[in-house]
This record gives structure tokens, sequence and C-alpha cells, in this order.
């Protein structure tokens, strides 16, 4: 029998139909499966829109989603920059964000970079367009504002903590209010100078005279702690001298009074005898080498007064006198 050529060409059209279908299929299920999986890194969230509604992904691994009917989009957790004033990736500057006056008007190129970090990923793709682009507008605004409290020294030299540190707060309050969905982490002053060479070398000039002045005080409080030790250590000894020479004079003195009571005593008791006591005492102090000797009507001796002995017969040697 022959073949019948119409039946062999529908056959194989069927079969080349069935194989158009099949492979159809399997790539629209490949697609599927495709759009059904994704990996999530450590520093990404994923934002998962199911029917409009978002949801928040954050845990990392292989994640199932639902094709055609979900939709992802990946949000970094890491810290991210960008520069004002100038260009990050060939560092020229850019004057119209650089340029600034200062309260004392005067002009100084100011460069930062600025870090922040994305905290609601669903509030960073849906609050606004472009959050990162309002931050950027937030830290210039608030810059300028904060350069133009300071003098052009402070900026350039010793203030540049303290303005960071300021305009830094005025920015994460304002991101509060706005709720963006994004956080500042840090803005630092790259570069700050003068806009003409002859101040940036008179603004040298200072700093190199500050720096000088620091080395001098430094110096200066380092030789006033080596010597102050060995001064604290004389005047203490000095004031040890003082404090025995005063008891010695103290004591001295009220050896004497002492003995000026007793005298007293004496005398109120036997004023003449006391008096010549006193005046022998006086004369031997004054001629200690003579010597004074009391002789009796007879010629005999009753008495050495000079050098002084302990008088024997007192009331013989009084009347002897008389």
């Amino acid at each position: 029998m022959e073949a019948i050529p119409g039946k062999d060409y529908t056959k194989r059209a069927r079969i080349i139909r069935t194989a158009i279908l099949l492979g159809v299929i399997a790539i629209f299920a490949l697609v599927l499966l495709f759009n059904s999986f994704y990996e999530l890194n450590e520093d990404e969230f994923a934002v998962i829109t199911t029917f409009g509604k978002p949801t928040v992904v954050s845990d990392p691994g292989l994640k199932f989603k639902i094709p055609f009917i979900q939709s992802k989009r990946i949000v970094s957790k890491a810290t991210k920059g960008f520069a004002i004033g100038y260009d990050i990736r060939t560092t020229a500057s850019i004057p119209s964000e650089s340029v600034m006056i200062t309260v004392d008007y005067n002009f100084v190129n100011v460069d930062f970079y600025v870090e922040y970090r994305v905290t609601d990923p669903i509030k960073f793709l849906y609050r606004s367009e472009d959050p990162v682009g309002i931050l950027k507008m937030l830290c210039q605004s608030y810059i300028r504002d904060t350069i133009g409290l300071y003098k052009v020294d402070d900026v350039i030299t010793t203030g540049k903590s303290e303005i960071q540190a300021s305009i830094k707060d005025k920015i994460l309050t304002r991101l509060e209010q706005e709720d963006l969905g994004i956080t500042l982490v840090s803005i630092t002053i790259q570069d700050a100078e003068p806009p003409t060479a002859a101040v940036q070398e008179a603004f040298k000039a200072v700093e190199t005279a500050k720096q000088d002045a620091e080395t001098a005080t430094n110096n200066a409080n380092k030789y006033a702690n080596e010597v102050l030790p060995a001064a604290k250590a004389d005047a203490d000894e000095i004031l040890q001298k003082a404090e025995a020479y005063k008891a010695a004079r103290i004591n001295a003195a009220e050896g004497q009074a002492s003995r000026f009571r007793q005298l007293f005593e004496e005398y109120a008791k036997y004023p003449e005898i006391t008096k010549q006591r006193l005046f022998y005492e006086v004369i031997g102090d004054i001629f200690p080498e003579m010597k004074v000797i009391i002789m009796g009507k007879d010629g005999n001796q009753l008495q050495t007064v000079l050098p002084l002995e302990p008088l024997i017969g007192t009331s013989d040697a009084g009347n002897s006198n008389e």
C-alpha cells in the first residue's frame, strides 16, 4: 500500500505543535521556578509586596515567594556615604557646595563626608521618592547654618569637632520628624581651608604659632612638675625648722617667765636678799672673770660672792653688808 501524503503531514504537524507546547510549558515552569526563590544576604533587607501590601524579610538565606503575585525589592543594610563639597571619584572641589561664609564675614572652603544607614526599608522605599537626596539637602542646609555661627579660625582649626557634633544633632532631630526610614551615622569635615593661597598661608602661620605655644606650655608644665616637688620639700623643711625654733623660743620664754615668777615670790618674801642675789648675778654675767669676796670686820673671809657659790649664812652676809 502507498502512504497517504496528507496523513503524514498532519501527523508531523501535531508532533511539532506538541513539542512547541511542551517547550513553552517548560520555559514557563522554569520562569516560575526562578521567580519563586531568591537568596537574601546578611547585609540586605527584602521588601516583599503582596497585592500592594509590603512586608520586610531580614533573615538571610534561601527564600520563597509566590511568582507574579509577590514582588521583591532588595535594600542594603550596610552603611553608605556621599560627599558634600567635592567629587568623591575625582576629589575635584565643587565650589557651589563647599564655599561658605562664617560669622566674621570670611569665606571658607569646607568639605564633608556623610555616612547613613537604612533603618526601615519600607519607609525608605515608599515614604519618599529620593530619601538619600532629601538627606543630602538637609545636610547642606544645616552645614551652612552651623558654619555661619562660627569664626573662620574655629572652622579651620579648633572648632571642627564641635561643629560636626552640632550639625549631626540637628540632622538627627530633623530625620526623626521626617521619618524617612534612614538615619545619619556620621558627618565629618574632610577638609577646611581659606579660599585664597595668601589666607591659607596666614592660617598655617597661626596654626604653627599655636602649636609652638602648646609645646612651650607643655615644657613649662614639665619643668614645673620637676621643680615643684623639690620646692615643696624645701618648704616643708623650712616649716619644720620654723616650728622647732618657735617651740624652742616658747619653751625658753615660758622658762624665763617661770623663773621670774619664782624670783618675784622670793622677792616678796626677802626683798633685800633677793636684790643682792640679782645684783651679784648680773655682775657675774658682766664680769665673768671677776672674783668678789666679802670680808668681816675682823678681816676674816665670810663669803665668796663671785663667782657665785651657794650662799652660806645669808643672814650673816646681809648683816655684814650693813
